[in-house]
Order: C-alpha cells, then sequence, then structure tokens
C-alpha cells in the first residue's frame, strides 16, 4: 500500500478516545470507521462483529479488533472473522489484540487467579477478570462485558487461517495479551509477520 487514504474499519470501537489506535493505523494515510454494538458509544456504524452486512465486500483497507472476540461464543468467533476477512480489500489486513490464556493459565496454576496481574486505567487486573470478565464492569450491570471463550497463540492463528485469511501471524508480548495480523494475500507473508514482531515488541516495551 503506497497511495491512500484508506479506511481501517474499528470494530466494538467503545467510546472514542485519543488512544484508540494502534501503529501502523494511528496516522496518515488511514481514515477511523467506528463500529460498535452499543448506541452509547455514538459509532459510525452500529452493528455486531458477526454481522456486518450493511458494510460491503471488499470496502476496507484494514480492521483493527481490540478486546472483542473474548466476548463471543466459541461458535461465532469463526463467523467474526469471516466478516473481518470479508470486508477487508485483497491486499488488506486485520491487527487483533485478545487476553493470552496461556500466561493467564500460568498464574493461575502458581495460585495467583485472585492476584493482581496489573493495573489497567479502570483498576486492578486479576487472572479472573481475563478469564471470564472484568469484574466490577459485570457487577455494574454490564454483562456484555463477560468473556465467553479464550485463546492461545495457536488456536488464534489457526482461526484466522480458518475463517479465510491466506496469512496470519500471532506473537504473545511478554505480558499479558496475543497480537494477531493477518491478511487475505498469499504474497503478504513478510509483511504480516514484519508487522506482528513491531507490534508486540513495541507492546511490551511500553508495559515493561
Amino acid at each position: 500500500m503506497t497511495q491512500g487514504p484508506f479506511r481501517l474499519l474499528h470494530v466494538g470501537c467503545g467510546p472514542k478516545t485519543s488512544a484508540d489506535l494502534p501503529s501502523p493505523f494511528n496516522q496518515s494515510p488511514w481514515q477511523e470507521v467506528r463500529l460498535d454494538i452499543d448506541p452509547a458509544t455514538r459509532p459510525d456504524i452500529l452493528a455486531s462483529i458477526t454481522d456486518m452486512r450493511m458494510i460491503a465486500d471488499g470496502a476496507v483497507h484494514g480492521v483493527w479488533s481490540s478486546h472483542n472476540l473474548e466476548h463471543l461464543h466459541p461458535h461465532e468467533v469463526s463467523i467474526a472473522l469471516a466478516e473481518f476477512a470479508r470486508v477487508l480489500v485483497p491486499n488488506g489486513f486485520a491487527m487483533i489484540t485478545v487476553p493470552d490464556l496461556q500466561r493467564v493459565a500460568e498464574m493461575v496454576a502458581r495460585g495467583g487467579l485472585m492476584d493482581t496481574a496489573y493495573v489497567s486505567p479502570a483498576g486492578p487486573i486479576a487472572p479472573i477478570d481475563m478469564l471470564y470478565g472484568f469484574r466490577p464492569a459485570l457487577a455494574a450491570g454490564h454483562m456484555y462485558m463477560a468473556h465467553r471463550t479464550g485463546f492461545t497463540a495457536d488456536s488464534l492463528e489457526n482461526a484466522l487461517l480458518a475463517a479465510g485469511f491466506a496469512v496470519s501471524a500471532v506473537r504473545r508480548d511478554g505480558h499479558w495479551a496475543l497480537w494477531a495480523v493477518a491478511s487475505r494475500s498469499v504474497e503478504d507473508v513478510a509483511r504480516v509477520q514484519s508487522l506482528a514482531d513491531t507490534l508486540a515488541q513495541h507492546t511490551a516495551t511500553a508495559a515493561a
């Protein structure tokens, strides 16, 4: 991609903030289109990530999904990922982050289910929150914040390939997240791997 502007579909966007997007999406020539199921977030498109029929095939150049897939039931994951692939141009790519359940399980195995793993802007996060959803949000009645499935690096990559992406790369950032980049083009192996490496390394450095 050497020209622009490019349309970035930010799925499950939530309320708009100044720090919504990761590199390389947070700069020109990318133009953000926000999609969410919650009208209170005032998205550009009101829809579920499992049904984006109002977006034409090949309509966007990138898809960004931050901590959405874990809120789906397992059988819905393939539907959402197939929708991500469908709306992308042939050489477009999706960037996805979800909790790293292998890392979470390691802490649980050490007896740390309820211990603080890290402190987010919303407050302390324990393994139980990453497994089942952020407890304060659920207690406040936001049941859509519950986690209904989860991923390891291998299971996420397999899901992307099964959903119609030609190539994918998944990286563990050394903290609590998986970062995946996937493309519909078989010629994008090097670019996908480079983007996944850069994103995971940047995130690990920022969290250190």
